[in-house]
């Protein structure tokens, strides 16, 4: 049972409530977050710590001495955080101040955004996972203390790869090398460092055109979008987004870009904001159509973005990557039988399995390469070795050695 008496937290649970509730919080969450906020405070009444002394790292340390309960959705410590950030806004808390190392490196991170925005013209998707790669590095190098970038040298740039790939998912793709070599290039061209590093951070195998192209068929296509839309909470929103994948072939990162003003509803289109910052219209299939309208109509109850998908949860935030579509994407797989064409379950299978179909029902290369918006013809000939009857008729006889007689 919950003690009635008083704590140092209860004169600022109402003001947090409500900064909750206009996010779409639940008065069943709400409640919750009283009752565990309440534990909080009395614990914070045994260790005569006031209100106005909390940060973020106490607050913490502290809450992971209270486990939550069964029944709930939330961490002590995260919602401590949560808590002691609403604190600093009302004003009762301060801010700590950055330590030199912490500004050190915040300064130098900003200066590298900008460089990427500017000079590079990276998207802020793009930039992000840059930016997080080169805090990565900078925390495995030098970790909490100040940064000496001309000490620098090639057994730290190996080593810090060796670390990512002993991981227990280590990464599958050339990501890291990439996004480190654009942050060594840029320490080099500012003078930050004596020597070019990206130059020996290490190559990704990954010969073009090596592997086919991984597929599922038309049906078992339309078994794996056909099930998420069972789901009581979000059934609406995963089905629209795996239909967008499925017939219009776009990717995971597009779709979760997608905003409101990007559907032209009286002229049947949508705007995808692809790589390298293009912008191409597409017409809007009719299932395709009926499927946003009705996420529109059942499930989107945000009303604090213009992003078209956002999580299911309050305060119903706009994604903050596209990893969650290989999350539904994972659980229709489980839910229907269908057997994934590769262990890693990547949205792009649908991407894949449109333009592979589309192939083997005849479609052009051309056609698949504006649906998909390829900038480059060799990016669709990948699936032209998929055309099986294609192939066959360009096919020459096996030699075959005239037998002696």
């Amino acid at each position: 049972m919950e003690k009635s008496d008083h704590t140092c937290l209860d004169q600022y649970l109402a003001s947090f409530e409500e900064s909750l509730a206009s996010r779409n919080y639940k008065p069943d969450t709400l409640k919750n977050y009283r009752y565990l906020l309440r534990r909080f405070g009395r614990l914070l009444d045994d260790e005569a710590i006031a209100p106005s002394a909390l940060t973020p790292d106490l607050a913490v340390e502290l809450g992971c001495r209270l486990p939550a309960t069964p029944q709930s959705q939330i961490k002590v410590p995260n919602l401590a955080r949560l808590f002691v950030a609403h604190l600093i806004e009302i004003g009762v808390a301060t801010r700590p101040p950055l330590t030199p190392a912490q500004a050190e490196r915040a300064e130098l991170l900003s200066n590298f955004e900008t460089y990427l925005l500017r000079q590079r013209g990276l998207s802020p998707r793009t930039i992000y996972h840059v930016l997080r790669f080169a805090d990565r590095f900078l925390d495995h190098r030098f970790g909490d203390n100040v940064l000496d970038l001309p000490a620098l040298n090639v057994r730290d740039v190996v080593a810090f790869m060796e670390h990512l790939l002993s991981r227990k998912r280590p990464f599958r793709d050339k990501t890291p090398a990439t996004h480190l070599r654009s942050f060594f290039q840029y320490l080099f061209a500012q003078g930050l460092t004596t020597t070019n590093l990206s130059l020996c951070v290490p190559r990704v195998h990954k010969p073009w055109g090596a592997r086919l192209p991984r597929y599922l068929s038309p049906d078992e296509v339309e078994a794996v979008v056909a099930s998420v839309r069972t789901n009581p909470r979000r059934g609406a929103r995963d089905y629209a987004m795996l239909l967008l994948m499925a017939r219009l072939g776009l990717r995971a990162p597009e779709i979760i870009a997608i905003q409101l003003d990007d559907i032209d509803w009286r002229a049947g289109e949508l705007m995808v904001r692809g790589k390298g910052q293009q912008h191409d219209r597409l017409p809007i299939p009719p299932d395709v159509g009926e499927a946003i309208i009705r996420y529109l109509q059942e499930e989107r109850t945000s009303a604090t973005t213009r992003m078209l998908f956002v999580t299911h949860r309050a305060p119903n935030r706009p994604f903050k990557d596209s990893q969650v579509i290989n999350t539904i994407l994972k659980e229709a797989f489980a839910a229907t039988g269908v057997k994934p064409p590769t262990p890693y379950v990547g949205s792009h299978v649908l991407r894949h399995s449109l333009a592979t179909n589309m192939v083997r029902a005849g479609a052009s290369l051309e056609e698949i390469g504006d649906l998909l918006r390829h900038r480059s013809r060799a990016t669709t000939m990948i699936y032209a070795k998929l055309d099986t009857d294609g192939l066959r008729s360009i096919a020459q006889p096996w030699p075959v050695a005239e037998v002696a007689r």
